[in-house]
């Protein structure tokens, strides 16, 4: 029996290691802001429930199509070498088959809250397949993941209300494609000679570090400006407000830690950070709607 859980145990860690589970803290709560902005305050049991399982298997997809899709550029970069499909500790075929059940799952929990969303699931799983393989061909590869990270509050929003006639989502998910654009541009600095080499298509490869440094700080001036206004237009209050400086702060602090000649400070600026910020944004968000 305790060789039995064993087992199960490391699977599921490896399960966990291929989707990077932790990474749940930048999305989610951006996906929660459209389902409460939406709901005007906090929605039914049954749309966080869906909500929550809609967004956990549209991560599960993305993160496994892109380990697989990968596999071959992972197994010949030192940073990545250690990833469970190529340090064969999991199959290509095992993560395809974790990326169709879990597209299933999304697209039952797509038909389990409306109509819409399960109308728009098609759309939603072409970015999440595709995406991975933007790399390949085009260095606006950083933008593309960025707008497929903006769907989750755009669909958490229409989850609670089944329309997109409101600007709020549509500001939520330009605000989200440029903050992920920025921190991928600042962690896409490491790999930069690799992707010159592999022939692959990163800003920072095509345009050197300083330049992508330089362009992940406009993104993220504009992702401020972005929340700005979508805070403005939800009228929310001041709280809002005070919670947006604080989140404009870390971003500079962020983007003021990453140098050219100095990436040692990449994933301080990229997991910790990042995580902060989202969790402070989606926090000042319901004090704003509160006071």
């Amino acid at each position: 029996m305790a060789g039995i859980l064993a087992l199960i145990g490391k699977k599921v860690g490896l399960l966990l290691e291929l989707v990077k589970f932790e990474h749940t803290i930048f999305a989610l709560p951006f996906a929660y802001l459209g389902m409460v902005l939406a709901a005007k305050g906090w929605p039914t049991l049954e749309e966080f429930v869906w909500v929550t399982v809609a967004m956990a298997a549209a991560r599960t997809v993305a993160f496994a199509v892109n380990r697989a899709a990968d596999r071959f550029y992972d197994s010949r970069n030192p940073r990545t070498a250690n990833r469970p499909i190529p340090r064969g500790a999991m199959s290509a075929s095992t993560a395809w088959g974790v990326a169709a059940v879990a597209g299933a799952v999304l697209a039952f929990s797509a038909f389990e809250l409306n109509d819409l969303c399960f109308k728009l699931f098609p759309l939603a799983l072409v970015f999440l397949v595709g995406y991975s393989y933007t790399k390949r061909f085009t260095w606006l590869s950083h933008w593309v993941l960025g707008f497929t990270d903006g769907m989750a509050p755009v669909g958490a929003w229409i989850a609670v209300r089944p329309t997109l006639t409101n600007p709020v989502p549509w500001l939520l998910l330009a605000a989200v494609t440029f903050w992920i654009a920025g921190f991928d541009l600042i962690y896409a600095c490491q790999d930069a000679e690799f992707d010159r080499k592999m022939g692959l298509h990163s800003l920072p490869a095509r345009f050197g570090i300083g330049a992508a440094l330089l362009w992940a700080k406009m993104c993220h001036l504009l992702t401020i400006i972005l929340l700005g206004t979508a805070g403005r237009v939800a009228g929310l209050g001041v709280l809002y407000w005070i919670g947006l400086v604080a989140a404009a702060a870390m971003l500079a602090y962020e983007n003021s830690i990453v140098k050219p000649d100095d990436l040692s400070r990449v994933n301080l600026a990229f997991f910790t950070m990042n995580g902060y910020v989202s969790i402070t944004i989606f926090v000042a968000a319901i004090l704003g709607m509160l006071w």
